[in-house]
């Protein structure tokens, strides 16, 4: 039995549809997400997409405020959101609370490259949604990071953006979008749905040449 949602009645599109029921604990995060985010403002009027594992792009990335109504965007839509994270956090009699924040460990050394030990958290998960900043700062960048690009290519599993637009109060969701593996020729798709996006610090927020 789900809670009701005071979100989705009479208003269908301004929330789209969340995934998959997950159980009582789950549709309390949803509930208490989804009210959050009505009273903020905001419009979330894409449906969820079935792909069960995906490399999601967060931006704009101005503010802390971004993560928290990220994980609010993420509660709403039932959705469980990972993020990478230095091995020795997960280590420790607190790692295994790190873990189930949706860390996934990371050993950032010569010999040890990131973009295949994430290919193998792919492998060996049965879902998994890694939420990437291709900003990797929250002051203004152009030269936004392509760890994700190569992370979802050799992962074999799709792109969705996920685009945080303070001017209009919407989170739009574009895609799923499976990558060539000519990050050159794939940029321009990908950067598409930012293009009239702003962060909550306007100036802040620009987009790299493509």
């Amino acid at each position: 039995m789900s809670i009701p949602d005071p979100l989705t009645a009479g208003r269908a599109r301004r929330f789209g549809q969340p995934s998959r029921y997950r159980g009582m604990g789950s549709e309390l995060v949803h509930w208490f997400c989804g009210t959050y985010l009505r009273l903020a403002g905001w419009r979330l009027p894409d449906d969820w997409p079935p792909d069960p594992k995906m490399v999601i792009l967060a931006a704009p990335h101005t503010s802390n405020w971004d993560g928290v109504n990220m994980l609010a965007v993420a509660g709403w839509y039932r959705v469980k959101l990972s993020y990478m994270g230095k091995k020795s956090l997960t280590t420790g009699p607190f790692g295994w609370l790190v873990k189930r924040s949706g860390c996934v460990p990371v050993e950032r050394s010569k010999s040890r490259d990131v973009v295949s030990q994430m290919a193998a958290a792919f492998e060996a998960a049965d879902s998994l949604f890694l939420a990437i900043a291709p900003e990797g700062t929250r002051e203004r960048n152009a030269d936004w990071k392509s760890g994700y690009y190569h992370i979802a290519h050799s992962a074999g599993v799709p792109l969705l953006m996920s685009v945080l637009d303070y001017g209009s109060r919407t989170v739009r969701l574009a895609g799923p979008v499976r990558t060539s593996g000519d990050f050159a020729t794939d940029l321009p798709q990908i950067l598409a749905p930012y293009r009239k996006a702003e962060g909550l610090n306007k100036d802040q927020f620009v987009l790299p040449d493509a």
